[in-house]
């Protein structure tokens, strides 16, 4: 019986390796923010009937071990089998053995030991019970870890924040700040664009938003010289902009838009606005986007407390900014006056102009001449993977979308996919993430939009399918007449659009989800 126990003991410490690989590639992917990590757990095992049954059973197994020797094992092979789908290594998203991954491994390991230890003290029966159990809520051990390694990483992350500091001290860049719930990185890209023909510019790179990226993008990439210094900004909670903004102290901000990104963190949109306002509590002037509702509000709280706002709009003209398509011109406008035309530049159908407004407000109050504007709209950047279109290799074109999950821009990316004019028009989509409890709410109305605007939708992944169908089936019985294609991964999406689609068609790849998500 004990030689029994001891194989169920290695076979729970062996189970949790395997289940801390799955778990350990979700906390780097989700940043190793706290709790998230339990959160994708019960996504994966809350995916229907029988997910939840393995679980179960595995569960019920472990904790009946003490009377039956061999049950423990049962719950041993649930957790290094599941949850079916979610790979040890990644597809997409592969593990990358980084330091911080592997203090967090070492440290979820030890944990696991010490409880199975403390298992041993009611006998090798008690150790087999802990073992499994351990192995099943390798979630819990890893968060645990992640809680507990923080305090740590802050202090490590601190260092490169004084580096950073330092560095700005030297070379002293004007620092435009730009934030919003999207919008921020196509609008980075413009105001860069509009201010270098004036100024030595830096602009973060993509995805360096973060406390850890723009302290790396300043300590590797701030020039001597550099006169001033175009910082994306995210946040994912309360705090977090004004921590950003006291060693990287913004002249000018922006709030780009206020949406339900990340809605499941913050819980309303006005959390959300009240986190995004934090950057412009250090600047100096504060460019707002007044076509957004909630936008418009914080300008007249900030006008109020005496704080110098320049509103921006890409719909009137009676605001401090503005640019507005009219027939095939742009047209810039300064406190209602004229000051400006450009040509319609070719991406003109996937542009929010409310951003290209928002840009030309900041390079305005750095102190470009509006004179100098118009001509510099002709070469506006593209950012990749946001809305950017390409012709495919059997003539297709292809709008890339695959950074974009909010229903703003899929709005946009849906007229976009329309203005091609192509008589078959597909659009791939695992649908949008991170809304809360307005998620369901959003994907069936985003996919009854794409069934009327594409010919073929192809639903990829599980996270958002019965939103996403709900919605093609409110389409069809409305007449809508299009094709379904359900899949499980994007490469199989990717196959099938090469399979179907060739020159005069024009296919949309609307969002991408790494496959940690189901």
């Amino acid at each position: 019986m004990t030689v029994l126990r001891v194989i169920e003991v290695a076979a729970g410490l062996a189970a949790f390796s395997l289940a801390a690989l799955r778990w350990l590639r979700v906390a780097q992917r989700e940043h190793y923010l706290p709790g998230s990590v339990l959160r994708f757990a019960l996504r994966w095992w809350g995916l229907g009937p029988l997910p939840v049954a393995l679980f179960l059973a595995g569960v019920a197994a472990t904790a009946l071990g003490g009377a039956v020797a061999p049950l423990p094992l049962v719950g041993a092979l649930v957790a290094a089998a599941g949850p079916l789908g979610l790979g040890l290594r990644g597809r997409t998203s592969p593990l990358a053995f980084t330091r911080r991954l592997r203090a967090l491994a070492a440290l979820s390991a030890l944990l696991a030991l010490a409880v199975t230890a403390l298992g041993l003290l009611a006998g090798w029966a008690g150790a087999a019970i802990a073992a499994c159990a351990v192995a099943l809520a390798a979630p819990l051990f890893v968060d645990g870890a992640g809680a507990l390694l923080a305090p740590f990483e802050e202090r490590a992350a601190t260092r490169y924040v004084r580096q950073a500091e330092r560095r700005l001290g030297e070379v002293r860049p004007r620092v435009v700040a730009i934030t919003g719930s999207y919008g921020k990185t196509t609008t980075k890209g413009y105001v860069a664009h509009l201010l270098s023909g004036h100024f030595q510019v830096l602009a973060s790179p993509r995805s360096y938003n973060n406390r850890a990226g723009l302290a790396r993008t300043v300590n590797d990439l701030l020039a001597p010289g550099t006169e001033v210094f175009v910082a994306e900004m995210g946040t994912y909670g309360p705090g977090e902009l004004k921590a950003l903004c006291r060693w990287l102290t913004p002249e000018v901000s922006m709030i780009t838009a206020i949406g339900p990104v990340h809605l499941e963190r913050f819980g309303t949109l006005e959390a959300i606005l009240e986190a995004k306002a934090e950057i412009t509590e250090p600047a100096r002037a504060s460019v707002l986007n007044l076509d957004d509702p909630l936008l418009a509000k914080l300008a007249g709280r900030l006008q109020r407390e005496g704080r110098k706002v320049i509103g921006c709009s890409a719909t009137r003209s009676d605001v401090d900014v503005a640019v507005l398509r009219e027939g095939e011109h742009l047209s810039l406008y300064r406190a209602g006056v004229h000051f400006g035309s450009a040509p319609v530049p070719p991406q003109a159908a996937t542009m929010a102009l409310s951003n290209l407004a928002c840009a030309v407000a900041a390079a305005l109050e750095v102190g470009v001449a509006p004179e100098e504007l118009p001509g510099r709209l002709a070469g506006l950047p593209v950012a990749e993977n946001r809305l950017q279109a390409r012709e495919g290799a059997g003539g297709a074109t292809i709008l890339d979308d695959t950074f974009n999950s909010n229903p703003a821009g899929t709005a946009l990316a849906l007229g976009a996919l329309v203005a091609t004019g192509a008589a078959r028009r597909v659009v791939v989509t695992p649908g949008m993430v991170e809304l809360g409890a307005s998620q369901r709410e959003e994907n069936t109305r985003f996919g009854r939009a794409a069934a009327e605007a594409a010919t073929d939708v192809v639903v990829v992944s599980r996270t958002n399918r019965s939103a996403l169908l709900a919605g093609i089936a409110e389409a069809r019985s409305a007449g809508a007449e299009v094709r379904v294609e359900v899949v499980r991964h994007r490469d199989d999406a990717v196959a099938f659009v090469r399979g179907a689609l060739g020159e005069g068609d024009a296919v949309l790849y609307e969002n991408d989800l790494p496959d940690h998500y189901p």
